[in-house]
């Protein structure tokens, strides 16, 4: 049998290295948040190769004395914990000390660093990790690391580096992410000697937003909602994007935990259920969101590169997430989008500049003693005899369309979406709001319409469940049914009544009401599963919505059915009382606006 032997420290940092160095961008991703960690408010970033060749990372931080020098590239070396009680309240981004010495083994590496207080600056060399004796140097204030030759000694793992655009994207994608979080803080990244980014530190709620659309783009601004809350010892802040600027892919979205950037399943479900009534199929919500709370509630030190936490509170934290995202949401009423704020009203500069006579910006109405349907032909480019040979319904009360013209004329007294015009093909619902023209489609603002007030009419009834003629016998793991026994009590709040009949299985006695006929077996399981990993579960609740759904789809006005205007005004004011009405059950959007700047692009008005 072979002999139990302790490995070389070269070995052990080489094996670390594995663990936390994947690519050019983990190397950077520890030396930036060591520049965070000392207290720099500048850092720079110099990549040469897609990292390869060189990774140069420069701070105005605290510096690391000369007597620390050499610990500060020794195994498990660090100023940052120095006991059990340290471990539990970690408040750093870097922790575990094996950063500096996995990288400085598989590489040609140098640190120079020189404290405020120190006369000159210390460097010391490393190559392949056998360190040289450090001699003085010139520095100022800081520290500068640089990393050559990555993975030179290892060639197996450099043959696994992508093409040089691809890890340098990734390195771009990491400052992007620790920009967004550490906004105090001046960034630069060059790239083969070219500057590519530089992100100024910013100081206030303007200037943070400014840094968040250079990173993710104004639209991704225009088109969020701005989150601030705060309960039960946590407190959410940040961007939810809406349902209707939903991405393809999930390469939006940024979680951060204390400042840490994480991936986490607590989360991430708690994000998906918020979403999960508003979403179209297939799409992923863009958020930027930072959750803050006592470090001694999240455990950071679960994962060698530390990208994932353990909540202490993981029911509390997903609730507090569900809610707080669940309600935001909620206020997306049709109407109330951001992006209605982006364009404001532009006034004609001549009572007819659109050649409607008075009809916007003037104190009289400029209806005169014409009749109602020539000034809606007017609206509409034809002549009063063209205008019952449009495909819009007219065989309308003209008392009840000139109410609605007026009121539409009245400017700041109009609700958010305006008075209804008229309908299109039976299909679209045309309207005027101080902004300008409002589309929408009636059967789908009516479908969220009919299923927010089935919601309402369950919730206020409860989970309703019925006794089955023939109880249903499951069979599950020990570990499920040991699950089923203990979670009874939230079991019976869901509307299910179980009972564990032996060691792998449970009889079902009761379901809900709204959830017969459906797959009991399998909607258990996942029930199980949900209180397992995360200590709750809406599995329930969602499929009773789909079933809601689905009755609200049948039950909401169909294609080509004739609305009159004042039904067209009732579906406008109801869209605007509804949560949730900016977009359908599928996550279709239920409205446009076209403002009055867009529709002068259309037709080139000014030009």
């Amino acid at each position: 049998m072979p002999r139990i032997r302790q490995l070389p420290v070269e070995l052990v940092n080489q094996i670390a290295a594995g663990e936390v160095i994947e690519r050019p961008a983990s190397v950077v991703k520890e030396l930036v948040e060591n520049s965070l960690d000392a207290g720099a408010q500048r850092i720079e970033v110099d990549i040469e190769e897609g990292g390869a060749r060189l990774i140069r990372v420069r701070d105005d931080g605290g510096g690391i004395g000369a007597e620390d020098l050499n610990l500060a590239i020794s195994a498990h070396a660090t100023s940052k914990i120095a006991s059990f009680d340290d471990l539990e309240r970690v408040a750093t981004l870097g922790f575990r000390g094996e950063a500096l010495p996995s990288i400085a083994s598989i590489s040609r590496f140098a640190l120079t660093s020189r404290p405020a207080e120190q006369a000159h600056a210390m460097r010391v060399e490393v190559d392949g990790g056998k360190p040289q004796a450090p001699r003085p140097a010139q520095h100022p204030t800081g520290t500068t690391i640089e990393v050559r030759d990555l993975f030179y000694n290892v060639p197996a793992r450099r043959k696994f580096l992508r093409a040089e655009r691809t890890e340098f994207g990734r390195i771009d994608e990491l400052i992007a992410s620790l920009a967004l979080v550490h906004t105090g803080v001046e960034f630069r990244l060059s790239n083969n000697g070219k500057p590519v980014r530089l992100l100024r530190a910013a100081a206030d709620a303007a200037t943070i937003a400014g840094r968040v659309g250079d990173l993710l783009g104004e639209e991704f601004l225009q088109q969020s909602l701005r989150i601030e809350h705060a309960a039960a010892g946590l407190r959410l802040s940040g961007w939810v994007g809406l349902p209707t600027a939903s991405r393809a892919q999930a390469d939006q979205q940024y979680f951060y935990v204390n400042g840490r950037l994480v991936r986490d399943k607590v989360v991430a479900h708690a994000v998906r259920q918020a979403y999960a009534d508003v979403l179209f199929h297939g799409r992923h919500p863009a958020f930027v969101l930072f959750l803050e709370l006592d470090p001694l509630g999240v455990d950071v030190n679960v994962h060698p590169a530390k990208q994932e936490v353990r909540f202490r509170e993981a029911r509390l934290v997903h609730d507090f997430l569900y809610r707080t995202l669940n309600d935001a949401l909620a206020e997306t009423r049709a109407g109330t989008a951001p992006a209605l704020a982006a364009a404001p009203l532009a006034q004609p500069a001549s009572a007819n500049a659109y050649g409607f006579g008075n009809w916007r910006g003037q104190s009289s109405l400029g209806l005169g003693t014409r009749e109602p349907l020539a000034d809606y032909a007017a609206l509409l480019g034809g002549t009063p005899a063209q205008a019952t040979a449009l495909p819009l319904r007219h065989e309308v009360d003209n008392a009840a369309f000139s109410a609605s013209l007026a009121a539409a004329e009245s400017g700041e007294a109009a609700p958010p979406l305006g008075y209804a015009l008229a309908q299109l093909h039976g299909i679209y619902v045309l309207a005027q709001n101080v902004h300008g023209l409002v589309l929408v489609d009636m059967h789908a603002a009516h479908e969220r319409i009919t299923y927010e007030r089935l919601k309402t009419a369950q919730a206020g009834q409860g989970i309703r469940s019925q006794l089955l003629l023939v109880p249903l016998s499951i069979s599950l793991s020990e570990r499920e049914a040991a699950c089923v026994e203990d979670q009874a009590p939230r079991f019976a709040e869901l509307g299910f009544e179980l009972q564990r009949s032996g060691p792998q299985s449970v009889v079902v006695k009761r379901l809900p009401t709204l959830l017969d006929g459906a797959d009991a077996a399998q909607l258990v399981r996942d029930v199980i599963a949900d209180l397992r990993t995360q200590g709750d579960s809406q599995r329930i609740e969602q499929a009773g919505n789909d079933v809601l759904a689905t009755m609200a789809c049948h039950g909401s006005v169909r294609a080509n059915r004739r609305l009159s205007l004042p039904e067209m005004n009732a579906l406008l004011r109801d869209m605007e009382a509804t949560e949730r009405s900016a977009q359908c059950n599928h996550g279709r959007p239920t409205w446009v606006q076209l403002s009055i700047n867009e529709l002068d692009r259309l037709f080139l008005r000014g030009r």
